[in-house]
């Protein structure tokens, strides 16, 4: 499985390890991926999310919860 989050897209970048004499070798960072388990369409599926994806939907999931409340 290649290390790319299905929501945001995010997947590694790569730069230099500088080392005190400035010799550079060469590193990746990964994402800060979690899995979770996540309703789709009435079904729970486990996903491995981003930390930032997981933060946006629980966001997103209070503010409609939130609106619901307010109409009904």
């Amino acid at each position: 499985m290649a290390r790319v989050c299905p929501v945001t897209g995010k997947a590694p970048i790569s730069g230099n390890n500088r080392s005190h004499s400035l010799r550079a070798t060469r590193r990746r960072w990964n994402v800060n991926l979690q899995p979770v388990k996540v309703n789709v369409n009435g079904r729970v599926v486990t996903m491995k999310l981003s930390a930032r994806a997981i933060k946006t939907l629980n966001k997103t999931a209070k503010k409609s919860a939130k609106t619901e409340e307010v109409a009904a």
